[in-house]
């Protein structure tokens, strides 16, 4: 049994390092879906289908437990997999399987609240709010999850959503770090001209925008925080596997690498990112 983490590509992999650092005994299973990046801007109904795809393959692969380490896949897909779909298929397998997202974590990070609590509305006036951007594909902007759920838990919270369509896809194929640090730089001004100062703080709301932080910080004003979710969904999961002993995740620190996409080793900029080469298997 195993922890398996799933994304459209490599940006899950800022998820994946943080929950091994966390978990380093347990037995971790990563699937990249690099033969249908970016999902930013597929329909709700691929990102669905590949989601449960990807899942499907993890679950064949002996994890127990998956964690959607993708913003679009969590917004779009996570609900409906599991009201529709997994209760059956738990049946069909016989054993306890979940599938976990990365947006319920972070917004209990952004909102210093747990997902249960939801603020009482008394329409008292706001003196002082604190400006949230958050930066991502298409798809999660358009969801408007973070707008919709962090205003049911704070009206102080005021949030504006960047997207930015064509940085995972940049990400993804290696691209040099001077375009993708202008691509940043447009993208930190659009927000700030439509908020119409810079925000307070910020929401890196694709994983793979985790790889290139460090250019988002220098693009924002400087000490602005950065609400990473790397470090959210593995605090998340931590509480999680003590309200649910009965997932095995294994104890053998086994670290398996697949992707759909072409194998190999993958770009200099996730080896810069990882501290090593990287070889993914092919599926």
């Amino acid at each position: 049994m195993a922890i398996g983490v799933f994304d459209s590509g490599v940006g899950g992999l800022s998820v994946h390092r943080t929950l091994v650092a966390r978990f380093p005994e347990a037995d971790f299973i990563y699937l990249a879906d690099q033969a249908n990046t970016p999902y930013g801007g597929r329909s709700g109904e691929e990102i669905v289908a590949l989601t449960r795809a990807g899942c499907e393959r993890l679950f064949a692969e002996g994890a127990s437990l998956v964690v959607l380490a993708c913003n679009t896949a969590s917004g779009i897909a996570l609900r409906r997999l599991q009201q529709t779909w997994l209760p059956g298929y738990r049946r069909e397998l016989g054993r306890p399987v979940n599938v976990l997202g990365i947006i319920v974590p972070t917004i209990e990070a952004a909102t210093g609240l747990p997902w249960e609590h939801e603020a009482e509305r008394r329409g008292d006036k706001v003196e002082k709010l604190d400006v949230l951007a958050v930066f991502s594909t298409p798809q999660t902007t358009a969801s408007r999850v973070y707008e919709i759920e962090i205003d049911k838990r704070r009206q102080d919270v005021a949030v504006f959503s960047q997207p930015c369509p064509e940085l995972a896809g940049m990400i993804e194929a290696g691209a040099p770090r001077e375009a993708l640090a202008g691509a940043i730089a447009e993208h930190v001004k659009a927000v700030s001209q439509w908020i119409g100062r810079a925000p307070d703080r910020a929401i890196l709301g694709c994983t793979h925008f985790e790889i290139v932080a460090d250019l988002f910080r220098v693009a924002l004003p400087p000490g602005t925080p950065l609400i990473h979710q790397p470090q959210a969904t593995a605090d998340a999961l931590a509480r999680y596997f003590e309200r649910h002993p009965e997932y095995d995740v294994g104890t053998g620190a086994l670290r398996r690498f697949l992707t759909t996409g072409r194998p190999g080793v993958q770009s200099g900029l996730v080896e810069a990112f990882w501290g090593a080469p990287l070889r993914f298997e092919g599926t």
